[in-house]
């Protein structure tokens, strides 16, 4: 670890993620089942998304073997590492112990929501707004809805607000609305910078697994 890392965790850097009490001491205990246990800290890193959540794993790794870049925090005793590239994911969670009474292990109380689409990476837009979210699906959402069998298509743009439906496999799905909201809206209102609002036309009574109805 550099002199830069230490001396980040010695001062008491920005807080990313909040450990309890109970989670420490779980940690610890744990911990001291370990050769050389003090010179190990807890590693928490982002490793990809389930549905709306992300995933995570946590290991103990040596301090020493940490990376300039990780974020390290002195937490009473614990130190806790966080790769620079799962920071932004795990600002503001919550490292902590099962709210069901006998339920074994830890759990991350995350904000903070991944893209259900994925990266959808940079694309040139041009034309009005219609033309703009016209591209955006074709080429970046509807590519990645076809792997779940699905499809979002533009219904139509008043002032600054977009009207659009999802179908096909993502009709009547329960994550359809969390797509939207989460994926599809976000890319919009990001892409398209004269569109504020997306309202969400789909009619989620049909389909196979409406979740209305």
């Amino acid at each position: 670890m550099s002199e830069t890392a230490t001396a980040d965790a010695e001062a008491g850097a920005a807080e990313v993620l909040i450990v309890t009490d109970a989670a420490r001491a779980t940690v610890l205990d744990i911990r001291a089942n370990e050769d050389d246990a003090e010179a190990l800290g807890l590693r928490v890193e982002v490793t990809g998304a389930s549905g709306v959540d992300y995933t995570y794993d946590l290991s103990l790794e040596p301090i020493a073997e940490a990376a300039d870049e990780d974020h390290i925090r002195e937490h009473e005793g614990l130190t806790v590492i966080i790769p620079a590239a799962s920071v932004a994911a795990l600002t503001g969670a919550t490292l902590d112990l099962p709210s069901v009474a006998g339920q074994g292990g830890l759990v991350i109380r995350n904000p903070n929501r991944p893209n259900p689409l994925g990266d959808l990476g940079q694309l040139e837009l041009t034309g009005d707004a219609a033309n703009k979210i016209t591209v955006l699906l074709a080429e970046r959402i509807n590519p990645a809805l076809a792997s779940h069998g699905g499809y979002a298509e533009l219904v139509g743009v008043e002032g600054e607000k977009a009207f659009v439906t999802m179908g096909g496999g993502c009709q009547g799905c329960a994550m359809s609305a969390a797509t939207l909201r989460e994926g599809i809206t976000k890319a919009i209102l990001e892409a398209v910078p004269e569109i504020t609002e997306v309202v969400d036309t789909t009619d989620h009574e049909q389909g196979e697994n409406p979740y209305y109805s």
